[in-house]
C-alpha cells in the first residue's frame, strides 16, 4: 500500500498562514515557521487587546474628568461621590465628553456635586 502524501492539504494550510502574515517584517512574512509563530502571537494580542482597549478608554475618560474637575476646584473622587449622593447617574464617557465640549454644563454638574457633599 502506498504512503499518503498530504501535499495539497499542507500547501493550502501553509498558504493560509502566509496570507495572514502578509505585511509582517523580515522572514515573518516569508518563512512558514516564523510566520506561523507570529500569526499565533498576533491572535493572542488581538484577543488580549480587545479587553485592554476598554481599560485604556476608561483611564482616558477619568484623566479628562479629573482635569476638568480640578479647574472647578474639586477632585475627581469627590466629584464622583458628590454626583452619586446627588442622585445623578451619568457614565464616565458622557462626563468626559461634557468636560471637553460643554464646560458650562460640566460646571453645573460640579456645583450640584459640591452641594450634595456639603
Amino acid at each position: 500500500m502506498p504512503r499518503v502524501k498530504g501535499g495539497t492539504v499542507t500547501r493550502k494550510r501553509r498558504k493560509k498562514v502566509l496570507k495572514l502574515a502578509k505585511g509582517y517584517r523580515g522572514a515573518k512574512h516569508l518563512l512558514f515557521k516564523s510566520a506561523n509563530d507570529q500569526v499565533m502571537n498576533s491572535y493572542h494580542y488581538a484577543f488580549r487587546d480587545r479587553r485592554q482597549v476598554k481599560r485604556d478608554f476608561r483611564k482616558l475618560w477619568i484623566a479628562r474628568i479629573n482635569a476638568a474637575a480640578r479647574i472647578n476646584e474639586i477632585s475627581y473622587s469627590k466629584l464622583m461621590h458628590g454626583l452619586k449622593l446627588a442622585g445623578i447617574d451619568i457614565n464616565r464617557k458622557m462626563l468626559a465628553d461634557l468636560a471637553i465640549s460643554d464646560a458650562k454644563a460640566f460646571t453645573a454638574l460640579t456645583d450640584q456635586a459640591k452641594k450634595a457633599l456639603a
